[in-house]
């Protein structure tokens, strides 16, 4: 192991307690213990959709900006400018215009941000195939046994990788590296922007034991407000409570948290490949032409991705109307540039408006919608007071989840799933049981 500084800024190493860089002068030097024994990381892009736009428009590099839903919306991110004032996602536009009143404020472009969160993974993957995706800016990687590749140790790699992006997509990144997933996700919040933090095996339980519990895996308001009973509101707090108080109290989650507290954490980083979109489609026994009786199977299609998304936890910003006709033509539609939403009435109401275009009489065997531009599901269904049932919407479709995964899928359905009154209804697939089996596509 080696705990000599090395240079974030040029690379260049330095002697032990040095304060700059005698090659550069730069301040950013890196030391640790545990340094070079190290390998798995969690990389966050800095104020990642504020970072595209100012890179994009010089201009506003040295002001503050918003990223949001123009001034009855609300704030999807904002630069480091603006949060020193006070703005932070979620906050309503008016309230974020108060504390910064000469902030600059632009919509989100969310096919943009996946470009170049596109990019940034991609110069993840040349570091290690190893990279597991957590949204469109965040992802785990695991660089064990890559030393030889690199002719460096993860850390050094690391810091090659942030100066690389910097120089080659113009946004920096925070790097967390740790013994385990759940210590490298809080290392890379510790120092943001353009920060580098090492927390190793040695220090984890001391270092952790004066922080709150909220910041667990797993541990919202609810569960903090459980801890909160049992008198345990720091995470040190934990491993001083008596045993059996502990399960009693939080039952099979006492273990993990036990662990948690401990830092130990035995999740593998799995590296995934990036969902680019979310689908779902249906193959019919006879082929259907009429908007009437096509309309209700793309309503209970919209149903399926849109619970597919919200287990996934991502969110959409375009909807895709695929349709095949009985000669094995493809119609593909897409509408886009929607605000990102988890919820079937949302995906339904433009994939809609695409089917009603579609149908001219042609006669359809397979009908299918797909959820693209996909973003995390931090940013789905805020609303606006122009769309204030987006909440409510969002809402009723986590209690409506609930209700089916206690009662079954189909405990409760919505009207609009139904074929008109005195109509058969085409088989659809899974969700037709009992009905005849939809035809089988040639492979």
């Amino acid at each position: 192991m080696s705990g000599a500084p090395f240079c974030r800024d040029c690379g260049a190493g330095a002697e032990a307690g040095a304060r700059r860089c005698r090659a550069c002068g730069s301040p950013r030097l890196l030391a640790h213990p545990e340094r070079d024994a190290l390998a798995i990381a969690h990389v966050d892009c800095d104020a990642f959709y504020a970072a595209v736009e100012k890179r994009d428009d010089p201009s506003l590099r040295d002001r503050p900006l918003i990223i949001g839903g123009g001034r009855r919306g609300v704030v999807s991110t904002a630069c480091y400018i603006a949060r020193i004032r006070g703005v932070h996602s979620a906050m309503p536009m008016f309230r974020a215009l108060e504390a910064c009143p000469d902030a600059v404020v632009l919509r989100p472009d969310m096919e943009k941000y996946a470009r170049v969160g596109r990019q940034v993974r991609a110069m993840m993957q040349d570091l290690t195939p190893l990279v597991e995706p957590v949204s469109i800016d965040e992802a785990f990687l695991d660089l064990s046994g890559t030393a030889r590749l690199h002719g460096a140790s993860p850390a050094v790699t690391l810091a090659r990788f942030a100066r690389r992006v910097e120089a080659e997509v113009g946004i920096t990144v925070s790097v967390g590296l740790a013994p385990n997933k759940f210590l490298a996700k809080i290392a890379s919040d510790l120092e943001k922007p353009r920060g580098f933090s090492i927390i190793g095996r040695a220090e984890a339980a001391s270092f952790l034991a004066p922080r709150p519990v909220r910041i667990l895996p797993g541990i919202g308001q609810a569960a903090a407000e459980r801890l909160a009973a049992l008198g345990i509101q720091r995470i040190g707090d934990i491993g001083r409570t008596a045993p059996e108080r502990l399960h009693a109290g939080l039952g099979r989650d006492a273990g993990r948290l036990l662990a948690l507290a401990r830092g130990e954490d035995p999740r593998r980083v799995q590296p995934t490949r990036e969902t680019k979109s979310v689908s779902g489609e249906t193959t019919f026994a006879e082929d259907l032409r009429r908007f009437e009786d096509l309309r209700p199977v793309l309503w209970r299609l919209c149903e399926k991705v849109a619970r597919r998304l919200r287990r996934a936890e991502l969110a959409a910003a375009s909807v895709t109307l695929k349709l095949k006709d009985r000669d094995f033509r493809l119609r593909t539609r897409t509408r886009s540039g929607l605000a990102p939403t988890q919820v079937a009435e949302r995906l339904f109401r433009p994939a809609e408006a695409l089917l009603r275009e579609a149908c001219d009489g042609t006669a359809y065997r397979l009908i299918g919608v797909g959820a693209g531009d996909l973003c995390g599901a931090a940013h789905a269904d805020r609303g606006d007071l122009a769309d204030v049932s987006a909440v409510r919407d969002a809402s009723r479709a986590a209690a409506i989840d609930a209700l089916r995964e206690r009662f079954g899928a189909t405990a409760v359905q919505r009207g609009l799933g139904f074929a008109p009154q005195g109509e058969a209804r085409a088989p659809s697939g899974p969700e037709s049981a009992g009905k005849a089996a939809p035809k089988r596509e040639p492979r």
